[in-house]
Formats: structure tokens, C-alpha cells, sequence
């Protein structure tokens, strides 16, 4: 990354700032910052859980209690627990905050408008067509892969996904039943990992590994949503298994894949696997891949390398050294 690309990105970031008004304390001329305004908006007419807003927004659980806080004083949120959990806090906008969210929304309009009234019709499709890729992209910057247990609600939400969309792409359809490896506890770890993507705390994609001690890992079930797709998540996704055999380990990684998802083949190829006789029985698979991971070599001792001859005299100039350093100071007492 040049030097010349971080300071566009971060001008990019600067007009923004300054053109929505992020860096007046009362946004949009009310009587509070962007951060507490951003959250009632977050919050919304029905309601979301206090640990949903923390993975939307990306931020510190200490940091939103202390927004809520203050929007409850103002008298604008309150905090409810669930009635069938009481550890889950739900924040609630009251009658008053209702009334305030309406009012940014009008404001946040005649921001959007003062932006795109100077420009002329071309240049309002251009920056409109602009915006739609610069968002698709921030999307796409701000997916985090996480390791995670795949027996909790969003990995098994995931598979079943991933499930739906093989059973209507294959030929003769998908019972998971079937497949290898059906019992995904064998991904847990420590003999495995499971991977969820997520984009604002909202999961777009899975992965999984199987360790095999010395023999090469297994990838399966991977599977990035629809509307995430074209964005590089695939490979990411693969980077980021890849990652989880290295640090197991394993020398090697194999997949297999079925002919109707071509995408996946073509992106396999791409990065480096090379199609090999099968290796498993997995009745959905038409193709067998394998990747071998490169090991640097290992610098060996320099006593190895330059001789004992060698070290014999590289001691003895040190001891005569030392020697030497300990004379001057014993005269120098």
C-alpha cells in the first residue's frame, strides 16, 4: 500500500466528515453528537438488542452503554430485559425518541439534497453509480472472519443456507445426511474450525476445516450469501482456512466440489489447487483438489554453517576481547 493511497482514502474520509457535518457537536442542529444520533436511528421503531447495535456499529460494549445512558436521560430510550432471558437488554426508543428519529431522518434528507442539488443530472448518475460501488466496497473492507463453535445459532443458520442454495443447484438435489462429515461437531476444535464471516455483526458466509494430524486438512462447507458476492469473499474465505491449517499444522489442504458450482472451481484453480484423484467417497463430488502449502527452509546454526574451525577462532578473539576488558579495568582501578 503507497503512501499516496492511504492519504486518499483518508481525504475520501475528511470531506465526508465535514460535508454530513460529523464534526459539529450538535449534528444536524440538534442537541447531540453524530454517535448518539446514529443510535436512535440504530435502535429504529421496533427495537434492537443493546449486543445487536455492538455488532452493527462495530463498537466497545462500555462505549454504547455509556450513549444509552445518556439517551436515557434525555429520555429518549428505555432499557428492557427479555422475559425469557433476563442477561438480554433490549433498547426501546419511547414515544419522545420517536419523535426525534423523525426529525434526523428530515434533516439527514436536506443533507442528502444540499449534496446533490449543485450537480447537474450527469453528474448525479455518476456520483449515485460512484456511491453504490464505494458501499458495496466498505461492505466488503469491513467482513471480519471469526472462528466459532458450529453448533451456535449463526453457524447452524449458515449450513442451512449453504444447504438450501446446493439443494437447488444440484442435479439430484442435496440431503446433507449424505455427505461427509454430516455430524459438524468433528469441527469444533481442536480437531477443526468452523469460520463465520460477518459484516456488522450479521453473518454472510461459512467455512469449515477438518485436521488430520500429518495428512492434509479438509476444507467443506464453504458458502458466502448472494448479496455478498463478486466481492472477493470467497477467496478471502479460502485465505482464511488456509490460515487455520497452516496454524494446526498441515502441509497440505484438500476440497472436493461438485461440477454444478463453477464459480468455486475457477476460483480454486486461481489460487493454486491443482485437481488430483479422489480422495474420499463424498457422493456429491465430481472434483478432488489439493494444495501444498510452501515450508521455508529452515537457516541452520551458523556453527553449521561456518565450520568449528571457524567458531573455535571466533571464541577465542571474543575470550581474548573479554580478557583484555578485564585487564584495562582492573588498571583503571
Amino acid at each position: 500500500m503507497t503512501d499516496a493511497t492511504v492519504e486518499q482514502v483518508r481525504r475520501f474520509n475528511r470531506i465526508v466528515a465535514e460535508r454530513i457535518g460529523a464534526l459539529e457537536d450538535h449534528f444536524l442542529g440538534r442537541s447531540r453528537p453524530l454517535g448518539e444520533a446514529r443510535l436512535l436511528w440504530e435502535i429504529g421503531p421496533d427495537g434492537a438488542d443493546v449486543r445487536d447495535l455492538r455488532g452493527r456499529l462495530g463498537l466497545d460494549s462500555g462505549y454504547v452503554s455509556r450513549l444509552l445512558r445518556t439517551l436515557e436521560r434525555q429520555r429518549l430510550v428505555t432499557i428492557r430485559t427479555h422475559s425469557s432471558d433476563a442477561r438480554v437488554r433490549r433498547a426501546v426508543l419511547t414515544k419522545r425518541g420517536l419523535s426525534e428519529r423523525r426529525e434526523l431522518d428530515k434533516r439527514s434528507d436536506l443533507v442528502a439534497l444540499r449534496i446533490l442539488e449543485p450537480l447537474s443530472s450527469k453528474q448525479r448518475e455518476t456520483f449515485l453509480s460512484a456511491l453504490a460501488e464505494t458501499e458495496r466496497l466498505l461492505q466488503a473492507s469491513m467482513v471480519r472472519f471469526v472462528v466459532e463453535d458450529p453448533r451456535t445459532a449463526t453457524s447452524r443458520w449458515c449450513l442451512s443456507q449453504y444447504f438450501a442454495e446446493l439443494n437447488e443447484r444440484f442435479d439430484a438435489g442435496f440431503d446433507p445426511a449424505k455427505s461427509l462429515y454430516a455430524d459438524t461437531r468433528v469441527f469444533a476444535r481442536p480437531s477443526g474450525a468452523f469460520v463465520v464471516a460477518r459484516v456488522r455483526g450479521r453473518p454472510v458466509g461459512c467455512g469449515a476445516v477438518k485436521f488430520k494430524g500429518k495428512h492434509p486438512a479438509e476444507f467443506k462447507r464453504m458458502w458466502i450469501a448472494k448479496e455478498s458476492r463478486g466481492l472477493g469473499l470467497g477467496k478471502r474465505l479460502l485465505d482464511a482456512l488456509e490460515n487455520e491449517a497452516r496454524a494446526a499444522g498441515a502441509t497440505a489442504v484438500r476440497l472436493e466440489t461438485n461440477r454444478a458450482l463453477t464459480e468455486a472451481i475457477s476460483m480454486y484453480r486461481r489460487s493454486g489447487y491443482v485437481e488430483i484423484e479422489p480422495f474420499n467417497d463424498e457422493p456429491y463430488a465430481h472434483h478432488w483438489f489439493e494444495k501444498r502449502f510452501q515450508v521455508k527452509a529452515r537457516r541452520s546454526p551458523k556453527a553449521t554453517i561456518d565450520g568449528p574451525a571457524t567458531n573455535r577462532r571466533v571464541h577465542a578473539s571474543r575470550k581474548a576481547i573479554n580478557g583484555s576488558t578485564f585487564v584495562a579495568r582492573r588498571a583503571g582501578r
